[in-house]
């Protein structure tokens, strides 16, 4: 990837994006992958484009589509060399495309940016086959929002559970519902009683890589030992967490306390520079003294 970035908006993922954001964008490609082995693949608000590219490493063909023409251009350039991916500058609620043109769509992080989300949704029902599977995401609005305090300015409507349960029901008669959330790993579960063997990617060479499991050094090793047999009930996956996230919290108050370090830091260095300017470096001296060290 030489081509030049896109400028990151805020809210738009790109790849050299990092921390938190880049682990939630790229799991839910590596959770779809699977699911795209040999079908035809819709890439709706595909945005960047690196999500549609990753797909086409296993699909028949990908098309990814975005409203924006920039992204289209930037994608189109920067993923040419992928065959059986191509990419179309269109609107993800008005689909352009014929009825049952696709086996798999997904659209990630798109349904909150929009008002016409019944369109949304009744398009890519339209546009997949009788046997295709849709794989969309969307935030939480209690937990992103109201738990957090926060309010996203590029989201137009955001989903409590229960509203991006029936809205899906409306069209699609059996909706598997997963949890995402990062847990110092991006985690997807089912949120019903029904589940499969677990599943496990790494991304290596900055997410152009998928390993299947956990491709990581270990810092410790746990073994399981008998003379005879194992127990028969060992888990495939064993997570723990506290529930008060108590790492996670300390890592945000790290990261606050850094930025209105560097916040401070940038407005004396400011004012040593007018008191230079204007010919007073004993004054200047005293205000490089309270200057905090970095």
């Amino acid at each position: 990837m030489n081509d030049p970035a896109l400028p990151f908006t805020g809210e738009r993922f790109t790849p050299e994006c990092v921390r938190e954001i880049w682990y939630e964008h790229w799991h839910r490609y590596a959770f779809a992958r699977p699911l795209a082995a040999g079908r035809k693949v819709l890439d709706a608000a595909c945005g960047e484009g690196y999500g549609s590219a990753l797909l086409a490493g296993v699909a028949a063909s990908v098309t990814g589509l975005d409203i924006d023409p920039a992204s289209i251009a930037h994608a189109s350039a920067r993923y040419a060399n992928v065959p059986n991916l191509r990419y179309e500058c269109g609107d993800a609620a008005a689909l352009p495309f014929t009825a049952h043109a696709f086996d798999l769509v997904v659209s990630f992080e798109t349904l909150e940016h929009l008002d016409a989300q019944e369109e949304l949704v009744a398009g890519f029902a339209r546009v997949l086959a009788d046997d295709g599977v849709l794989v969309i995401s969307s935030p939480d609005k209690h937990v992103y929002s109201e738990l957090a305090g926060f309010r996203n300015e590029f989201h137009v409507r955001e989903l409590y559970r229960q509203e991006f349960i029936d809205l899906l029901a409306a069209h699609f008669s059996h909706v598997r519902l997963y949890g995402q959330k990062l847990l110092f790993q991006s985690a997807i579960w089912p949120l019903d009683a029904a589940g499969g063997a677990p599943q496990a990617a790494t991304a290596r060479e900055g997410g152009a890589r998928l390993e299947e499991g956990f491709g990581y050094a270990p810092m410790y090793f746990v073994a399981v030992c008998a003379k005879r047999e194992l127990p028969g009930a060992l888990p495939g996956l064993s997570l723990f967490g506290d529930g008060e996230e108590s790492v996670y919290a300390h890592y945000n108050h790290e990261i606050r306390k850094n930025m209105a370090a560097g916040q401070r830091i940038a407005e004396l260095e400011a004012e040593l520079a007018r008191l230079r300017a204007a010919g007073e470096p004993e004054a200047a001296r005293r205000w490089w003294r309270r200057k905090p060290s970095r």
